[in-house]
């Protein structure tokens, strides 16, 4: 069966809510994309479980469509690209690697997937990416030209160029943390494309390796629709206002746990999942 007959469009867009008009403009991703950000949740509870997650359309559809489930970035953004090639937009799918914490560009793998968007009409190609589990990820595609300062949906972003030895133009996506007042990476990439092959391989590595942080602990993530941010990164459960306030508090219990998760995050924890180990 192929990638299209496994699919639903009607079905993802009831899910995220996206009511707007089905044409492959501007307005169309953004508005898609915004929805799904503020719909399913970033989660990773099929590594914890021991299993990197499928990411064949129909699992997909099945999981985080049907399912009160979310997924991590091979997942989200595999399903927006569904999406998109549905609507009728070019989309090339890019592979980055994450800067966030780390000491150098080039010390980590390549092992975070996004999407360049091509809209018709428009003078540069769009990022999109609605798949890195971070408070200030993109909630909103900004147009790949460096050296622009870009906000939407409350959040400044903008894309830097980096120095490096390869052929192609590497930049860094950066984010601004209005509690630290100042810009913070948290990827980057060059426009290289990449394949769904390339993706099931990095899925696998990421999503069974022992020393990946992925199959180690929870990891949840979910922004709401006034700009409330819930966090869960292990026991420590994180919550930040859209004024800034954060609240902070360890989960000692795992019935509470699994009550934070299936209420405050909208996730099913599924069989086997143990969440505070």
């Amino acid at each position: 069966m192929s990638d299209k007959e496994q699919y639903d469009l009607d079905a993802y867009l009831d899910r995220i809510g996206w009511k707007g008009d089905r044409r492959p403009d501007l307005a169309a991703l953004r508005g898609v994309h915004l929805a799904h950000s503020l719909s399913l949740p970033f989660e990773n509870l099929d590594p914890v479980t021991g299993a990197a997650p499928s990411l064949a359309p129909g699992d997909l559809m099945a999981k985080m469509v049907g399912g009160r489930r979310g997924g991590y970035c091979y997942e989200h953004n595999t399903l927006l690209r569904l999406a998109l090639e549905a609507l009728g937009f070019r989309v090339t799918p890019l592979a980055g690697r994450v800067t966030a914490g780390a000491g150098s560009p080039d010390s980590r793998p390549r092992t975070h997937a996004m999407l360049q968007v091509e809209v018709a009409g428009e003078p540069w190609p769009y990022l999109a990416d609605v798949g890195f589990g971070a408070p200030g990820a993109l909630l909103l595609p900004v147009p790949l030209v460096s050296g622009t300062e870009y906000e939407g949906a409350g959040r400044r972003h903008r894309l830097v160029p980096l120095p490096h030895h390869g052929p192609l133009e590497l930049w860094e996506l950066q984010a601004y943390d209005h509690r630290a007042g100042e810009w913070a990476g948290q990827y980057a990439f060059t426009r290289e494309p990449f394949t769904a092959q390339d993706f099931e391989v990095f899925n696998w590595y990421v999503g069974t390796h022992p020393r990946s942080p992925f199959t180690r602990r929870p990891y949840l993530q979910r922004t709401l629709p006034d700009g409330h941010h819930l966090a869960l990164d292990g026991a420590r459960f994180t919550e930040t206002l859209a004024d800034g306030t954060v609240t902070e508090r360890e989960l000692t219990d795992e019935a509470e746990a699994r009550r934070v998760v299936e209420e405050r995050f909208g996730i099913a924890v599924p069989d086997g999942a143990t969440l505070l180990g």
